[in-house]
């Protein structure tokens, strides 16, 4: 490891950011200094702007995607290397606002029905009933599901922003979650996490996996849609949004720290939907939809 790299890493500790926020800022890093084989260090502004035209222009990256790493870009040369004269000179574009696709029910319904194996589709129901992000699914543990009666709820350890909350755990995502345990889970010796690694029980399952899961599922029954799993909780926020619950609720149950970031499900949300019951419960709103036939037997070897 280079001393920048290390002195960029006690930097980001230091200022309490994610590990995720870490990876992505020395990977984005790294990347412009092989692109234009120099160290991090001597890289110009002239070399810092070219790049990112590079990304925009050449390689079609997002807007978003280039404002990461012009942001990492930005935390080496000002905060890192203490050049903050430099700040206007490393851009950052207008993110385009475009509102994400939302599955509606009776494909949601078809998504959770999918050939998908117990582990694979009680993470896509988890991730759409309670709304958390895949970093999150992925860090639960059994003891952060909390069913005592008065309680009901998912205990969310140093999510996005190192923040703790609680998730939503209505009755029936409850039994959904107590089955897989007896079934997949009861007995398991290596550790407490709710989705262990297939490869090393001992640790938890990663989020290329996660959307592993959800693509498969996507593909097989024909669902068109863009997206990945953030779709599930895009829909959990319209969805509770049409069943009647109010903005700031929904807002809690995500974890946004500003209810602006909430208000733009109501752009996505359709009027006049009635759930019919508890608005909380997702899965009940959902149409049956059954499961699909397993395939037939392999024909016989011919002789």
């Amino acid at each position: 490891m280079t001393p920048l790299r290390q002195r960029m890493i006690d930097a980001m500790v230091l200022r309490g950011f994610a590990a995720r926020t870490q990876e992505t800022y020395l990977c984005a890093v790294g990347q412009a200094a092989r692109h234009h084989h120099c160290s991090p260090a001597l890289l110009t502004d002239e070399q810092v702007q070219a790049y990112l035209l590079y990304l925009l222009q050449e390689r079609q990256r997002s807007r978003s995607t280039v404002n990461i790493t012009a942001c990492a870009l930005r935390f080496l040369v000002c905060d890192v290397l203490g050049q903050d004269q430099r700040r206007a000179q490393i851009p950052m574009g207008r993110n385009p606002q475009r509102l994400p696709e939302v599955l509606s029910r009776a494909e949601v319904a078809a998504l959770l029905a999918a050939p998908l194996s117990p582990k694979a589709r009680m993470f896509l129901t988890l991730a759409y009933a309670s709304g958390l992000r895949l970093s999150e699914l992925c860090q639960l543990r059994g003891c952060d599901i909390d069913s005592a009666p008065d309680r009901m709820c998912i205990r969310v350890i140093q999510g996005k922003g190192a923040q703790d909350r609680y998730a939503l755990l209505t009755s029936e995502l409850l039994a959904d979650l107590r089955l897989y345990w007896r079934s997949c889970r009861a007995g398991a010796k290596a550790s407490d996490w709710l989705f262990p690694s297939r490869s090393n029980p001992a640790r938890a399952i990663d989020r290329a996996s996660g959307q592993r899961y959800y693509h498969l599922a996507r593909d097989s029954v024909g669902i068109t849609k863009v997206g990945g799993i953030h779709t599930l909780r895009h829909c959990f926020a319209t969805h509770l949004l049409e069943a009647g619950v109010d903005l700031h609720g929904v807002s809690k149950l995500l974890g946004h720290a500003h209810l602006s970031t909430t208000s733009r499900y109501l752009r996505m949300a359709r009027p006049g939907y009635s759930a019919g019951g508890d608005a909380l419960a997702l899965l009940s709103q959902l149409p049956k939809t059954p499961l699909p036939p397993p395939p037939p037997p392999p024909p016989p070897p011919l002789h």
